[in-house]
Formats: C-alpha cells, structure tokens, sequence
C-alpha cells in the first residue's frame, strides 16, 4: 500500500476531533478546515462551536457538556451510555455507520498521558477489527497503522518512528538508520527519511509516525 504525504490539504471522508489539545499547526488546521464531515467526542463539541464551526455530530455520554448548550445543541447531539468504549472509539463507529472509512483523528493528544497512549494504540483496532484507513494527525505529526508491506511519501530528514504492534520481522529502504527485529516502542523510534520515499516490510502490524518538518541540522 502507499501512502501519501499529509498536508493541509489531504483529503479525508471525516474528521474525529478529540477532546485534547485543540491544533495549532497548519497541517491538521488545515485538514479540518476542509472536511466534509466533523464528529466530536463529547467537550470537543464546545471547543470547536467557540470557533466558529459547528460540527455534524458530537458523540460521547455527554459528561463534558453543560446542560444549556445540551439544549441548544440536542439536535447534533448524539448520547451513548455505554462504557465498554472510549468517546474516540465511539466517534468511529458512529463514522463507520454512515460509510466514512478514512479518518482523519485530530486533538485526540495531549493533556493526560494514558488517554493519549490510549488512542494512538486504537488506531490498530480501527484498522484491523473496524476495515477503517485511520491517520491520527497532531501539532508535531502523524501517526498511521499498517501490516505487511508499504510505501511512504516522504522528504529528506522527515523524522519517522516504528512501533511494533505484533510483528516479528522487520525490513526498510530509505532510512538513514538500519532496523531491526524490535522488541519494545522505544527502539524504532527518531529514525530519519533520505529522500522521497520510504518502504516498511513486516510479517505483521505496526504504527509509523512522520513528523510534519525536517529535522534541522546545527
């Protein structure tokens, strides 16, 4: 499979705006500027409306949302009790009811950690368990899910990070630094692109994350 690089203006079915730090860089900004679609878990909702957007649906239990704006905002307000899920996870079947498959996941990092960790390592079931073609794009970003065999649009020192989700062979072109069979997160991470494309081989699942800017050299 091949991938492209991820821009401002990449193209995506939706948007899932988390409910952590809201962007500030111009590639997910961008992205969410021109989504045809936006769902937001929960509190997000408020943060996006305070912008200027209203958004097609807001999912989540409904915690985060003061009882005024549930009356002014009931009609894209969609409650789900049930706890077995995250609101993310949520947001992503509510998308996959109503045939958007690839997602781009935007303000689902920052403040607290675990949550973080949390949905970066969903995107894994979303792809595998839900058929969906999830990127999870951030200020610093972005983060895909793959298996097997593919093909990145990349630039020259573009920092790229692997993190094994089951494999247990690994090879790559077009990485400065050789890979290896790696056992935990931290020994694929702050490799570097050569040039315009990078290839990832594996027997298995893994997440890669490509930094929005080169790495500059002092």
């Amino acid at each position: 499979m091949t991938h492209q690089l991820i821009t401002p203006d990449s193209r995506f079915d939706a948007v899932i705006l988390g409910n952590g730090d809201f962007p500030s860089h111009a590639v997910p900004l961008g992205i969410l500027r021109n989504a045809p679609h936006i769902v937001c878990c929960d509190g997000a909702g408020i943060s996006l409306i305070e912008r200027g957007i209203v958004p097609d649906a807001i999912i989540g239990d409904g915690d985060s949302l003061p009882q005024k704006f549930k009356e002014e905002y009931g009609h894209i307000i969609h409650i789900v009790n049930e706890q077995e899920h995250n609101d993310q996870t949520k947001a992503t079947l509510f998308c996959r009811n109503r045939g958007y498959r690839r997602i781009a996941y935007i303000g689902a990092t920052g403040r607290r950690e675990d949550h973080t960790i949390g949905n970066i390592s969903l995107l894994m079931d979303y792809m595998t368990d839900y058929g969906m073609e999830p990127v999870m794009v951030t200020d610093h970003g972005y983060f895909i899910p793959c298996r097997g065999r593919s093909e990145f649009a990349t630039f020259a020192r573009q920092q790229v990070s692997i993190f094994n989700f089951g494999y247990t062979k690994i090879s790559a072109e077009g990485l400065a630094w050789r890979t290896y069979d790696y056992r935990n997160w931290w020994q694929g991470t702050l490799n570097e692109a050569e040039g315009d494309s990078v290839t990832i081989d594996t027997d298995g699942n893994y997440i890669v994350f490509f930094t929005h800017n080169a790495k500059i050299r002092i």
